[in-house]
């Protein structure tokens, strides 16, 4: 993440940190956080991750993307922007290149 570019096209991987469902009453979109690594310690110096660590992935239109779930990894392909001080992709292309098995 932290090569992103302020803007323009971008192809980046990492994993999903969590994601945010909006209300029916709003207008639909479905949002992830993206971020390098999933490891326990992979935060910053001083324990907080920069805000260039993370990448918000938002899908317009949408209530849920399938397979987009917290701790899956996957590949993306758009426009970086910056919204409210983070990078973040409208509608990428996407690829799930791995998931967390639950046991």
């Amino acid at each position: 993440m932290r090569d992103l570019p302020a803007r323009g096209r971008a192809v980046c991987s990492g994993f999903i940190e969590s994601v945010t469902h909006q209300p029916p009453s709003e207008q639909p979109f479905f949002s992830a956080v993206v971020v390098d690594s999933v490891r326990p310690g992979a935060a910053s110096a001083g324990g907080v991750r920069k805000p260039y660590d993370r990448l918000r992935v938002i899908w317009l239109g949408r209530t849920r993307v399938p397979g987009i779930e917290a701790g899956v990894e996957l590949r993306l392909d758009g426009m970086v922007t910056q919204v409210d001080g983070l990078p973040a992709m409208f509608n990428p292309r996407y690829e799930i290149l791995s998931r967390q098995e639950h046991l």
